[in-house]
C-alpha cells in the first residue's frame, strides 16, 4: 500500500480548478514534496501554492513528461483540454488530443520509476444509451462496456483508462482510475465558456440579480438530471483511491440527483432572487440523465461523498459573487 505521507507528488494540469485544490489537500496530507505542472503561465493559474515547485510545460510533448516526473513518486495526472457540454460538444478533436498527455505521462512514469499514477477519469466514458431518461438508474461501473462514450471527450477517457490497465499489467505501473462526477467548488472556471452546470447557473442568476433584468437562460428543457460533486470531497476521494487497492476504475460523485431546474432553484433562493427562465432547447445540454452509483466506493472506502448540494453551492456562488464584484475577467 502507497499513500501520500512523505511521498514526492506531480499534480499535472495543478494550474487548474482540480489541481489547485488537490495540490493543497497533498501538502496538508503530509506530502514530502509537491511538483505542480500546468501548461498555462503561472499569472492565468487558479491557484499558486508557495510551498510547491511550479513549472509551466505542455504535458502534450513527451521530454516534458518525462522532466515533470523525474524525481517523483506519485503522479496525479489531471491535465487535459477540456470544459464544460458547450466546449465538450464543440471541440472533440481538441479533447481528443489529451490522449498525448496520457501516453506520453504513462510511457515517462514507467520510465522514470514511479510508485503509483493517478488518473482521472470522468463519467463522460459511460454508455449514452443508459442515459437517455431524466428518471435515471444510478450508472454502475460495469456500464462504460459495451463501449458507447461521449463522442470526443469520453472516447478519449475511455482509451486512456484502458492504457492505465495495461501499463499496470504489462509493466507493473501501480495505476488506480476514478470517474469523476461534475466536480464543482470555488478556485474554478466560471466564464468564458469552459465552465461547468452549477458555476455557469451561480453566475448567470448573480448576473441578473446585480442586472435587474430578472431573467434567465437555461440549456435544454431543465429536466436533465445530474449529481454534483464538491471540490472538497473530490481530493479526498482522489487520495483515498489513491492510497487504495482498487484497480479497476470507480465512480467518484455524489448521488444527490437534482435535476437543472432544482438546480437553478437552489442558486435563485441563494441569491434572493426569482427569474423568468427562458429555455434554450437548441443549446449543448448532454445526456438527459446521469447519477453516479456508489456501491463500490462504499464497499471499498466505506465513504462516498457527502458535502449537499446546497451547501457547496453556497460557498461557490460566494466565491463568483466576489470576482464579479472586484472586475475578475476569465483566466
Amino acid at each position: 500500500m502507497m499513500g501520500v505521507k512523505g511521498a514526492r507528488a506531480l499534480v499535472c494540469g495543478g494550474g487548474g480548478f482540480i489541481g489547485g485544490h488537490l495540490a493543497k489537500r497533498l501538502l496538508d496530507a503530509g506530502a514530502a514534496s509537491v511538483r505542480v505542472v500546468d501548461i498555462k503561465p503561472q499569472s492565468d493559474w487558479y491557484q499558486v501554492h508557495g510551498e510547491t515547485e511550479n513549472l509551466v510545460l505542455d504535458l502534450q510533448d513527451k521530454d516534458a513528461c518525462f522532466q515533470a516526473t523525474e524525481g517523483i513518486d506519485a503522479v496525479f495526472q489531471l491535465a487535459a483540454d477540456m470544459g464544460g457540454m458547450g466546449f465538450i460538444e464543440n471541440n472533440k478533436a481538441l479533447c481528443m488530443l489529451s490522449v498525448l498527455t496520457n501516453t506520453h505521462m504513462l510511457m515517462a512514469a514507467r520510465a522514470n520509476k514511479v510508485g503509483r499514477f493517478f488518473y482521472s477519469s470522468s463519467a463522460c466514458v459511460y454508455n449514452g444509451d443508459k442515459q437517455t431518461n431524466p428518471d435515471v438508474v444510478a450508472l454502475k461501473e460495469e456500464d462504460a462496456y459495451p463501449a458507447l462514450p461521449e463522442d470526443g471527450y469520453g472516447w478519449e477517457k475511455l482509451f486512456s483508462e484502458r492504457m492505465c490497465r495495461h501499463f499496470r499489467e504489462d509493466y507493473g505501473l501501480e495505476t488506480r482510475v476514478a470517474r469523476f462526477h461534475n466536480v464543482y467548488g470555488p478556485e474554478g472556471t466560471w466564464q468564458g465558456g469552459r465552465e461547468k452546470a452549477p458555476a455557469a447557473v451561480c453566475r448567470k442568476v448573480l448576473e441578473a440579480k446585480h442586472s435587474g433584468k430578472h431573467e434567465i437562460e437555461i440549456w435544454g428543457d431543465g429536466h436533465q438530471t445530474r449529481s454534483f460533486m464538491y471540490v472538497d470531497d473530490c481530493t479526498k476521494g482522489i487520495l483515498d483511491i489513491f492510497s487504495s487497492d482498487i484497480l479497476e476504475p470507480i465512480n467518484l460523485g455524489s448521488s444527490e440527483l437534482v435535476t437543472i431546474n432544482q438546480l437553478v432553484d437552489i442558486a435563485e433562493d441563494l441569491a434572493g432572487v426569482k427569474l423568468k427562465r427562458n429555455y434554450n432547447l437548441s443549446a449543448p445540454k448532454g445526456v438527459n440523465g446521469r447519477n453516479s452509483d456508489n456501491t463500490l466506493i462504499q464497499k471499498y472506502l466505506g465513504w462516498e461523498p457527502n458535502i449537499k448540494l446546497r451547501d457547496g453551492l453556497a460557498k461557490t456562488m460566494n466565491w463568483i459573487e466576489q470576482q464579479m464584484l472586484a472586475g475578475v475577467t476569465v483566466k
